[in-house]
């Protein structure tokens, strides 16, 4: 086994940040769109806990957005497997190890070795559209933000609501994709464990410390595939 240092600083900075923003959009945006009655004493001070929420949703909503666009500036800036040629699948190979994926992973027909270092290539596509709906998110989100205010980057998005249909047609939207999240985070963590458990490669803790473990004839096959399935971008 040789370490290789796969998820450079940005990248695991990026993965964190994300799952905090995502944790906290979904809890408060659930309670936005279903809000609990909490009375506490009679003065309206006291029963300003919704508008606390909000401004929750809101902090974590720019500070979600801010780091999806450095994560795209970083697809064009970080190491081989944060490009974005990792994630579109523009070559054959990449399909084909999508299908030796589908076949290893969800028929379990075959128990064939997948060589990726980094994340493998159904994975990185599975990704590149989570990366579709976070944007789809942020013009939804900010969309609807920018009816109550009137500062610059929210303005950007009031094309988004009437593009949409409608207040009712965007909040729909935004809702649906909240529960394609908190879907997509449930297989996420089992896969990572599994993948873990399975491959012993350190799965887990690369996103940590950046580091896992590759057997030397994976990273000699994986040196011959950049050879065979070359970069674009």
């Amino acid at each position: 086994m040789r370490e290789v240092h796969v998820w450079e600083l940005p990248v695991r900075l990026y993965h964190w940040i994300n799952a905090l923003c995502i944790t906290t959009l979904c809890i408060t945006g659930y309670l936005i769109g279903a809000p609990l009655a909490i009375v506490n004493g009679t003065e309206a001070y006291f029963n300003y806990w919704f508008g606390t929420v909000r401004f929750i949703h809101f902090v974590a909503a720019f500070l979600f957005f801010f780091n999806f666009i450095a994560r795209i500036y970083w697809g064009f800036t970080g190491n081989e497997f944060a490009r974005w040629y990792n994630f579109i699948p523009l070559k054959r190979c990449q399909w084909k190890e999508i299908a030796d994926v589908i076949k290893v992973d969800v028929f379990q027909i075959t128990n064939k070795q997948i060589d990726s270092i980094g994340h493998n290539s159904l994975a990185s596509l599975v990704y590149f559209i989570t990366f579709l709906i976070f944007l789809l998110q942020c013009l939804t989100g900010f969309g609807m933000y920018a009816a109550m205010s009137s500062a610059f980057l929210p303005r950007l998005f009031a094309w988004v609501v009437p593009f949409l249909g409608g207040d009712m047609h965007v909040r729909q939207i935004h809702h649906l994709l909240m529960w394609g999240f908190i879907l997509f985070a449930i297989v996420h963590v089992y896969l990572v464990f599994y993948h873990d458990y399975i491959e012993r490669r350190g799965v887990t803790s690369s996103m940590i410390g950046g580091w896992k473990f590759i057997e030397e004839d994976v990273i000699k096959r994986h040196e011959n595939r950049t050879e065979d399935c070359p970069k674009d971008f």
